[in-house]
């Protein structure tokens, strides 16, 4: 399992600094880990490279739109 601690975290820069949004980390698989702002204390939700590259891959063509 993936420490959460050492990870870097960033929020999406169109967040303004709201705490409202969510966070990002890397993990060192080329995962992802997404987090909720407002309660850190709940677990991130686990993604894959894979997972997260079609992710990626769905919002820049337009697919949640």
């Amino acid at each position: 399992m993936e420490n959460e601690a050492g990870l870097q975290w960033r929020k999406s820069s169109f967040s303004g600094g709201a705490q409202q949004c969510v966070e990002v980390a890397v993990t060192a698989d080329g995962g992802r880990l997404v987090r909720d702002t407002k309660d850190r204390s709940l677990p991130a939700h686990r993604y894959t490279a894979a997972e997260w590259d079609a992710f990626i891959k769905g919002v820049k063509a337009g697919e949640f739109d």
